[in-house]
């Protein structure tokens, strides 16, 4: 009876546990008269966080997290850097040259700009232990050539990269390289990443979730931002079951502070107002049993439309006082400046006095220009 329920047990948690993918990614970009740019350089990342950039410029491999700096000794960079600049002169004397000498043959080109990418890594899931890997190459922005795994072969998706998918395939002592690089070498390092940067890379940031409307026939957006990390989802719920009509779901960006965001939009155009609280937007992490859920209250939508639901108590009084204080102020100003109006035509007025053969000049103008310019007026009058 106790193992009975022992193996229940196990079985619920391994239903509940979903898994966790990470990643290992490196770019590599050479470029051809790209004004300002450097002709080679190479970006790491790990679950989508830079970790370590070299270019042609620097010519020296740079950490780009404190965590890599605490865990890296000396002898890591001077190796990565060796490792980068070798790559660099292997792709600029056979991947550049090939692809520059043969495409402008292949694709019609004799010069100008032009960009060679290669996008390679792996990613190795943390519950079933699985890995997989995958290498690209582009060509202008599109792809050129991939490896696959599976079938341990390159794949060609234009016609002009068939010559170069013969020659790799070829080449068995390559292929079994790659192979072990991307199921043996790569995950390793991906747990060894994921191991020093543990405290950064496996923290769980539950994001700020908004309910957003540009007008009145517009969708509805339910936007989440500041959530870590980006395995995340987003749906649009009714009565407690997923819903699908009518739903747009947005793809998953990023923000300056390396957090993420993304929105999941819904056309409730055909739908009653009275019928809105039985929709609700939930936001969940994968292989994380903690979701956010917010229900569709129309109350809480932001809007650019008259702007509705924009302030809290405390600013609207702040407003209202600000309106009270000005307007105070601004017919005590007017009633003062009446009463020296009064004032001042109870004053005899100053009269000019002019010799018959000599014109005169305005001997107030320090008092006030806008009397001076009175007794300017005065003169012209008179002819003076």
């Amino acid at each position: 009876l106790k193992m009975r329920t022992f193996m229940m047990l196990l079985l619920y948690w391994a239903a509940s546990v979903s898994a966790v993918k990470h990643s290992l990614k490196y770019f590599y970009t050479a470029s051809s008269q790209v004004p300002n740019f450097p002709e080679f350089v190479v970006v790491g990342m790990v679950d989508e966080v830079q970790m370590v950039q070299f270019d042609s410029n620097t010519m020296k491999a740079v950490s780009k997290q404190d965590w890599m700096n605490r865990n890296i000794d000396e002898q890591y960079w001077e190796r990565e850097t060796g490792g980068f600049v070798s790559a660099q002169q292997v792709f600029k004397a056979n991947i550049i040259f090939y692809y520059f000498f043969y495409l402008f043959q292949r694709f019609n080109q004799t010069g100008g700009v032009h960009i060679v990418q290669r996008m390679y890594g792996c990613e190795w899931d943390d519950v079933t232990n699985e890995v997989d890997g995958y290498e690209q190459f582009g060509y202008d922005g599109e792809d050129f050539i991939t490896f696959d795994l599976q079938t341990e072969t390159w794949v060609a998706p234009k016609q002009q990269a068939v010559v170069t998918k013969h020659k790799w395939d070829s080449n068995k002592a390559f292929l079994t390289s790659v192979k072990n690089y991307y199921t043996q070498i790569c995950p390793e390092w991906v747990k060894k990443y994921l191991n020093y940067g543990r405290s950064s890379l496996l923290r769980t940031v539950l994001p700020s979730v908004s309910l957003l409307q540009k007008s009145s026939s517009s969708a509805i957006s339910c936007h989440a931002t500041g959530f870590y990390p980006d395995r995340a989802e987003m749906m649009w719920r009714k009565d407690g079951e997923e819903t699908h009509e009518g739903v747009e779901i947005g793809e998953i960006l990023t923000n300056n502070d390396g957090t993420f965001q993304m929105s999941v939009n819904l056309d409730l155009r055909s739908v009653p107002a009275e019928d809105w609280r039985r929709y609700d937007c939930v936001f969940q992490f994968s292989g994380i049993n903690e979701n956010v859920t917010t229900t569709l209250d129309k109350t809480a939508i932001r809007t650019n439309e008259g702007k509705k639901i924009i302030r809290n108590d405390e600013d609207v009084l702040f407003v209202l006082f600000f309106i009270y204080c000005s307007s105070s102020l601004f017919f005590c100003l007017f009633v003062f400046s009446l009463d020296r109006s009064a004032q001042h035509h109870d004053q005899p007025q100053l009269q000019p006095h002019f010799h018959p053969h000599q014109r005169t000049h305005c001997h107030c103008c320090s008092c006030s220009c806008c009397r001076c310019t009175n007794w300017i007026h005065y003169l012209q009058k008179e002819n003076w």
